[in-house]
C-alpha cells in the first residue's frame, strides 16, 4: 500500500504517528489531535517545497499510528517514544539551520558542495545530515572517488592548466579544453546522485557496466 493511500486511512482520532524508513528505523514521531489531517499536511505542496520535510518525506516507506483518548496522552505518548527512538528528524527538524545538506549545482558541469542554506536556484539538496561532519565526509568521499568538485572556479572560461585537485586525482578538470568531456562528467554526476540518494545497488551494476565495457 502506498504512503498516502495509508494517510487516507488514518483514523481522526488523537493520536502519535511514525514515519518509517525501509529497514524499519524510525525516522520522525509526532502528535496530532486529529491524525489524518495532520499527516496529511505533509503532502501538501508547500509542505513538500520545505526542504526538511521534503526530506523526510523522500526517505520515509511507511506510517505507524497509536491512537490515544486526548491530546495529554498524545504528548505523553510523544515524548517516550522520542526518548525510546531518537529520530533523526526530530533532531533536526529542531533547529535545521544548525546542520548541514549537500547540494549539488545546476550547471553544465556541477559541483557538490556543503551548504547550510537552502535556496531555490534549481540545484539538488541532500539532507540534512546528522552529525554535521557527516556531510563533509561524504563530500571528501565524492572528491576521491567520483571526482566531481566543490572549487568555485568559472568552468565557461578555459584555463590552461588544472589546479591541484586534478592532479591530486580529486577533479576530472573542466575548467581546461580536453582534460573531459561533457559525457564523462555527467556519468559521474549521475553517479553522485545514485550515491546520494542511496542506490548503492544501482550504482554497483552501473560501474560493473562500464569496466566491461571499457574491457571490450
Amino acid at each position: 500500500m502506498q504512503l498516502r493511500e495509508k494517510v487516507a486511512q488514518l483514523p481522526t482520532q488523537p493520536g502519535v504517528y511514525l514515519y518509517k524508513d525501509g529497514a524499519g528505523n524510525v525516522l520522525y514521531v509526532g502528535k496530532a489531535n486529529n491524525l489524518r489531517s495532520r499527516v496529511r499536511s505533509y503532502f501538501n505542496d508547500e509542505r513538500l517545497a520545505d526542504a526538511k520535510t521534503g526530506s523526510l518525506i523522500a526517505e520515509a516507506r511507511d506510517i505507524h499510528f497509536i491512537q490515544v483518548d486526548n491530546n495529554k496522552e498524545a504528548l505523553a505518548l510523544e515524548n517516550n517514544l522520542i526518548k525510546q527512538y531518537k529520530p533523526r528528524f526530530n533532531i533536526l527538524l529542531r533547529d535545521d539551520k544548525t546542520y548541514p545538506y549537500i547540494k549539488l549545482t545546476h550547471e553544465k558541469f556541477p559541483r557538490v558542495y556543503v551548504t547550510r542554506r537552502i535556496v531555490k536556484d534549481g540545484a539538488t539538496y541532500y539532507g540534512p545530515f546528522f552529525p554535521a561532519n557527516l556531510a563533509h565526509r561524504l563530500v571528501h568521499f565524492i572528491h576521491r572517488h567520483f571526482k566531481v568538485p566543490s572549487c568555485r572556479i568559472d568552468f565557461e572560461r578555459k584555463h590552461t592548466h588544472p589546479c591541484l585537485q586534478y592532479h591530486i586525482h580529486r577533479c576530472l578538470g573542466p575548467c581546461v579544453h580536453g582534460l573531459t568531456t561533457e559525457q564523462a562528467y555527467s556519468e559521474a554526476v549521475r553517479d553522485v546522485r545514485m550515491f546520494l540518494e542511496g542506490r548503492h545497488r544501482d550504482l554497483a551494476h552501473e560501474l560493473e557496466r562500464r569496466m566491461g565495457s571499457a574491457a571490450e
